[in-house]
């Protein structure tokens, strides 16, 4: 549970070690105010991952962008406490990369250089048809191409759609580098996501989330409580070193 002392040792680590990667899943974005897509309601007696998925639209395109439009085009939401305190580190010289398994772009709005988005983004998309790409403001209103009328597919991963070998190569590569590992807002039952922790072999694992997670017993530090109030804090200790 979240100590002042799981704050230090936390702020020690990152202090003492340079290459760091951050881990992070829905729980990082659901403190901006972005809900978990799996808990959405709506009018819709279909799963979630259903609805989500390539095979759903490319049959139903319209109900498809409803969704995805409504739960995961979140264009009001900002940053919050995690976010701009990895873009802080970043900034003071600590070699940080951030994994999210978020599609929202908040690290890139709130300014960190390093992310890799394992399962893309929103922020890109393009014509099936022609190639054109669009942006996530174009999407929420039209889902078809404004020059040859094609289909505009999403620049997120649907369910029944691997992820990018290279985006999963770069990621893996970035664990294996890493001295300090810090994995948060993840219930770390995802796949193959998940599965990325067995790459790190640096010095320090750290796992923050509000519940546990079934690799709780590897980290050398497990913080149970919100990641936004934790980086703040940890930003406090950290800037008086």
């Amino acid at each position: 549970m979240k100590s002042r002392s799981g704050i230090s040792q936390l702020t020690e680590f990152i202090v003492n070690c340079q290459s760091i990667v951050f881990f992070g899943g829905a729980g990082v974005s659901t403190e901006s105010g972005l809900p978990d897509f799996r808990g959405a309601e709506g009018l819709y007696n279909i799963a979630p991952e259903e609805i989500l998925s390539y095979r759903f639209f490319i049959r139903n395109p319209k109900e498809f962008y409803d969704f995805y439009s409504s739960n995961l085009v979140r264009l009001d939401v900002l940053p919050n406490e995690a976010h701009l305190a990895l873009k802080e580190l970043e900034y003071m010289g600590k070699d940080i990369t951030v994994i999210t398994q978020n599609i929202d772009g908040l690290h890139h709005i709130a300014g960190s250089k390093k992310v890799i988005e394992l399962h893309g983004t929103i922020h890109r998309n393009f014509c099936l048809e022609c190639g054109k790409e669009f942006n996530a403001l174009y999407i929420k209103e039209k889902h078809t191409c404004d020059d040859c009328n094609g289909l505009i597919r999403p620049g997120a991963v649907m369910y029944g759609e691997k992820l990018d070998d290279l985006v999963v190569e770069e990621a893996i590569e970035k664990i294996q580098e890493a001295e300090l590992m810090i994995v948060a807002g993840t219930s770390l039952k995802v796949y193959p996501a998940a599965g990325m922790l067995r790459y790190f072999d640096g010095k320090k694992l750290v796992i923050i989330n509000s519940e546990p997670t079934s690799k709780d017993s590897l980290a050398d530090l497990v913080i149970k409580e919100k990641i936004g109030e934790v980086m703040k804090q940890v930003m406090e200790l950290f800037k008086r070193e």
